[in-house]
């Protein structure tokens, strides 16, 4: 199936985090104005202490104007990838040193405004935090729950951020995997 022709495009807004394209493209005999976020890829990490915990953030988002309980993720910054992304936001936000990471799997944000991808890893880290590294302007509140609690919270909405539900849901089926093989996380 052909996709949409761009037939003309002008930049909207350059900023350190994203980008705004407007493009006016056709299809068939139908033209139309889309508006296209870029962004760099980003990262989102599950970090499980050996006590089966699960290391959680909870941070202000000015998009929705509210705190939101959410693992820890960010940007892939130049020259990194995903995985040096991955271990380099879970100790800036939480303190926590990655002992393994494991690649789970990856999503398309919101492919209908964005042009990246979100990758998630599972992250084996040691018992004790060292201390955070927050930039100007975070303000994180680090806390554990146990890894069975995180459903309930997803349920009941104190989890209710999409990208982090997806990369618990990346965890689940990797806990289903490693539960079908006699592992338990």
């Amino acid at each position: 199936m052909p996709g949409w022709k761009i037939l003309e495009s002008e930049s909207v807004l350059e900023h350190p985090v994203l980008s705004v394209t407007r493009s006016l493209r056709r299809l068939g005999g139908h033209t139309a104005t889309f508006v296209t976020l870029q962004s760099s890829d980003w990262v989102n990490v599950v970090p499980v202490t050996p006590q089966g915990e699960v290391v959680l953030i909870k941070q202000w988002r000015h998009g929705s104007g509210d705190w939101a309980v959410e693992i820890p993720g960010g940007l892939v910054d130049p020259g990194e990838t995903p995985a040096q992304a991955a271990a380099r936001e879970l100790e800036e936000e939480t303190g926590y040193q990655a002992r393994t990471l494991t690649f789970l799997g990856k999503v398309n944000p919101n492919p209908a405004l964005f042009d990246n991808t979100c990758h998630t890893f599972l992250a084996e880290v040691d018992p004790e935090a060292g201390e955070p590294r927050l930039e100007a302007g975070e303000s994180i509140e680090v806390f554990r729950v146990k890894a069975h609690d995180l459903p309930a919270m997803v349920a009941s909405g104190d989890i209710d951020h999409c990208i982090v539900i997806a990369a618990l849901a990346f965890f689940w089926l990797h806990q289903g995997r490693d539960l079908a093989s006699g592992r338990d996380l």
